[in-house]
């Protein structure tokens, strides 16, 4: 069954009128079923929060729109079910930091990848935001203050805008959230541990459903680039044997 169905069924069996309800219920209808509850949880975050987004920079644009349908992939049979909770919070007037504060409540610490699922749920905002190809002042105030109610300090936040913003351009230190001052093998076996935490696998291990799986091709396109410039200034700094 996909995330669609599963968000289909919820839905058919409560009546939401705020997001607050829906958060509660997700607590409440999934109490004994922690894989779909993690499941759902990450999946109305995400619609939830990109409705909020897109209203950042004051206009919802069709790239907007078709980027949310690309990360989620939803089949158009199903995309009712998302356009009601989507429409549900473009709609509600609590502000986008009330929305952050309810999304980390159904990620509260008790799992140690609750973190990590945070950090998918801001990945996944930021190729939104980015659509059009160009990230706006309000969005990008909108993905720092998500952030910093997710937890994560300035510098955690200034590593995921490396992944995104001008990416061929960024720090690759930064991108791997690596020390400039380790030496090659340090810095061969970090690359390989970042490689290993965003396979596909690890986010599906850790509640991102199936349909998601873009959100780790493309941190795992990140951290593969960084890895090539580094791998490249290593070899300049090489000495020139002597024949």
């Amino acid at each position: 069954m996909s995330i669609w169905s599963d968000i289909g069924d919820f839905l058919s069996n409560i009546v939401p009128d705020a997001f607050s309800t829906v958060v509660e219920n997700v607590r409440t209808v999934f109490q004994g079923d922690v894989e779909t509850r993690k499941r759902v949880a990450f999946s109305i975050a995400l619609i939830a929060l990109s409705a909020k987004m897109a209203k950042a920079d004051g206009v919802v644009t069709s790239d907007e729109v078709d980027a949310f349908k690309d990360v989620f992939e939803v089949p158009p049979k199903e995309f009712n079910n998302v356009a009601r909770l989507y429409n549900l919070a473009k709609q509600d007037v609590a502000g986008y930091n009330t929305y952050g504060e309810q999304v980390r409540s159904l990620f509260p610490g008790d799992n140690p990848a609750d973190g990590d699922v945070l950090l998918d749920v801001i990945d996944a905002l930021f190729h939104i935001a980015k659509a059009d190809g160009f990230i706006h002042d309000n969005e990008l105030l909108f993905l720092e203050e998500i952030a910093t109610v997710f937890g994560f300090d300035e510098v955690a936040f200034e590593r995921i805008c490396a992944h995104h913003i001008h990416p061929e351009g960024a720090d690759p230190y930064k991108v791997l959230d690596a020390d400039p001052e380790w030496d090659f093998a340090q810095l061969k076996a970090h690359y390989r541990k970042r490689v290993a935490e965003s396979h596909p696998d690890r986010l599906i291990a850790r509640g991102v459903p199936n349909e998601f799986i873009k959100i780790a091709t493309d941190r795992l396109a990140a951290i593969n680039t960084a890895w090539e410039s580094i791998k490249a200034m290593h070899t300049k700094r090489q000495p020139v044997p002597i024949s």
